[in-house]
């Protein structure tokens, strides 16, 4: 019975583990339709995606409209 209680407690540990690896995020940038894409290496998926949805751009004062999505 220890055992099986100490397989089920290891087997959730894991399941808890966060799973980090490169996430890539692209953006479109309007006016223009531009794209760019930004890369985080070893990151959760909840930190890239608060990351990828702050994305701006600055380009010599002007506004511009990013939309963002993780893939």
């Amino acid at each position: 019975m220890k055992k099986v209680i100490l397989f089920v407690a290891v087997i959730s540990a894991f399941s808890f583990a966060s799973c980090k690896k490169d996430r890539v995020c692209t953006c479109v940038s309007s006016p223009g339709g531009g794209t760019s894409t930004v890369t985080y290496t070893q990151s959760t998926s909840r930190n890239a995606s608060a990351a990828c949805l702050s994305y701006t751009e600055v380009n010599n004062n002007t506004t511009t409209t990013v939309t963002c999505t993780l893939k």
